[in-house]
């Protein structure tokens, strides 16, 4: 328990909330826990968002399906960690991604209804989640804003950065090399060729089909 407890306070959603209050909310809430063994779906995009869910321990992939584009992006989350808390309200309350195991992993769900009956009632709660949404919004509207520029490799990793909801980690983007020719106004050789450099570069490997980056940190950075 102290574990899950010391875990869960890292969590931005609770940040700065008095022990005392944090230990009344768990006397009241329904925590549902889960272990999903590697492989096993977490969540399902398009499928209703009506609870919170708590990543505690473990490594999960999130992919985002594709639609009219012929590309797919995943990319790793590591625990601990919020599933998109941005998707409980609005007019499409569902999830963007799906979220399936990388390892065993540890989850904690709460539900929307409490969350909204008794998480709202502490300050500190409603503006840790405001600022989720807020810098979610304000991120996606920057990313709008910003031109697709520069050279081919450089479009390339603006097109990259851009998929993820996260900075760091590995990502792996699947698409035809037609495609993202197109998306960077680009010939296929050209961004061939580009592709190649960032590999002997050590900033991504090229499988089939496939754009895996390691660390998306060191990519933006180059």
């Amino acid at each position: 328990m102290d574990t899950m407890f010391d875990t869960l306070l890292q969590l931005p959603l609770f940040q700065g909330l008095a022990h005392e209050d944090f230990t009344s909310i768990l006397d009241k809430v329904k925590l549902h826990f889960a272990k999903h063994k590697p492989g096993e779906t977490i969540a399902t995009a398009g499928e209703s968002c009506d609870r919170l869910i708590f990543v505690l321990r473990g490594t999960l992939s999130a992919t985002i399906p594709a639609s009219q584009h012929s590309y797919r992006f995943t990319e790793q989350y590591t625990a601990p960690c919020l599933i998109e808390p941005y998707s409980l309200f609005g007019m499409y309350p569902t999830f963007d991604a799906t979220y399936t195991a990388v390892e065993e992993t540890h989850t904690i769900c709460i539900s929307k209804r409490f969350v909204t009956s008794h998480l709202f009632k502490y300050e500190i709660f409603r503006l840790n989640y405001l600022n989720i949404v807020c810098n979610r919004a304000q991120t996606l509207q920057r990313r709008l804003r910003t031109p697709l520029a520069g050279d081919v490799k450089q479009r390339i990793i603006h097109f990259i950065a851009n998929q993820a909801e996260r900075p760091a980690g590995e990502k792996s983007l699947k698409i035809k090399m037609e495609e993202l020719a197109s998306i960077c106004n680009e010939t296929r050789m050209n961004v061939s060729k580009a592709l190649n450099s960032l590999q002997n570069e050590g900033l991504v490997e090229l499988h089939r089909g496939e754009i895996v980056v390691p660390r998306l940190e060191l990519l933006t950075a180059r």
